[in-house]
Parts: C-alpha cells; structure tokens; sequence
C-alpha cells in the first residue's frame, strides 16, 4: 500500500499539477490517500506531482491506526492535522533530508505524528 500526503498548498501550481491533484482527490493541503493496488497511471501521476506531496510505502498497523482516528469506515482518503513538532524542511537543496517525495519507510512516522 501507498500512503500520499499532500504537503503544498494551491497557491501559484500550475493548472495541469492543479488537475492531477483533483484526479487523486488531494483537493486540500494535509490530506491523504492511501491506495492499495497501484495502477501505472496512478504512479505517473504521484511521480508528477511528487514535488508537493510526500509517499511512501505504509505498514498494515499505521494503515489500522489511520483508520480508527480518523476515518471511521474502511476507506483510502483521509483528512490529517498538520505534524506535531512542524516538519523540519519541505525540500533540502541536493540533499534527500526533506519531506517532499518518497520517503520509503518514514512515512509511516509522518502519518503518526499527523494524527
């Protein structure tokens, strides 16, 4: 499964990237989707707006977590509250150190600290 959260605001996006996000139903700033079997079409679309949100790959017992706080039925998208403790950079110039892209495994303790 593939947890994405969208990080960026719409302020000044592009109307394509603008589009892309209404596809994926990421329409507001901290909100999230978990998809969990990935389509080509739906990792094309992640890949092109990966400069605004941040995903990663989500284990069974944040998947479990997210849904009893805030979602109430079983379902893949969610509303979050900004991170406790803030996020420390969106994006390092050359260095993998921010939160905007694929973060593999520590989107699972973003999504914890989102709850």
């Amino acid at each position: 499964m593939i947890a994405v959260i969208r990080i960026k605001g719409q302020v000044g996006l592009k109307k394509e990237i603008v589009e892309t996000f209404n596809r994926l139903k990421l329409r507001k700033k901290y909100s999230c989707i978990v998809i969990e079997d990935v389509t080509k079409e739906q990792i094309g679309m992640i890949e092109k707006v990966r400069n605004f949100v941040a995903y990663g790959e989500i284990n069974d017992e944040t998947y479990k977590e997210l849904v009893e706080k805030r979602g109430g039925k079983i379902k893949n998208f969610f509303r979050l509250h900004p991170p406790r403790k803030g996020i420390d950079s969106k994006k390092h110039f050359g260095v993998a150190k921010g939160v905007l892209g694929n973060n593999k495994e520590k989107i699972n303790d973003l999504i914890r600290r989102m709850l």
